[in-house]
């Protein structure tokens, strides 16, 4: 079993997120990774909702940030936002309740960190799956 020091394997358990680090370009700790907003369709990680700040559970705000504003340090085994941290915390975010996911706030999110739109609309899994067989 590794100790937390030592750099792990490239994947990771979805139920053990809340123990990424995540640091700034810096090296500065900036918090962790608490879930990964998965797209159901491809089964990718489109988003890390990080948390930051908060002592002993309280306080603590949650951040979707898209999976592309991160980078994998695997020296240190964390993941290393790619933007300033004020630019960050003035994105959008939640302390208590976390928002409803839907297409309006994935837009929103990818308008404020300034990248491409990602369409959750459930229409075009219906489009994209696959026909069942004929035998």
């Amino acid at each position: 079993m590794s100790s937390p020091a030592e750099p792990t394997q490239l994947l990771i358990q979805s139920n053990k997120a809340d123990t990424m680090p995540v640091r700034s370009r810096d090296g500065d700790k900036l918090g962790y990774v608490y879930a990964f907003m998965v797209n159901k369709r491809t089964g990718q990680a489109m988003y890390a909702v990080l948390t930051i700040g908060g002592f002993l559970g309280m306080g603590k705000a949650y951040y979707p940030l898209p999976f592309a504003l991160l980078q994998f340090d695997a020296t240190a085994d964390a993941y290393v936002v790619t933007i300033d941290r004020r630019v960050l915390e003035g994105g959008p975010s939640w302390a208590a309740n976390a928002p409803v996911f839907d297409q309006a706030y994935a837009d929103r999110v990818a308008s404020y960190y300034g990248v491409g739109r990602e369409d959750l609309s459930l229409e075009s899994i219906s489009s994209e799956a696959p026909r069942p067989s004929t035998y």
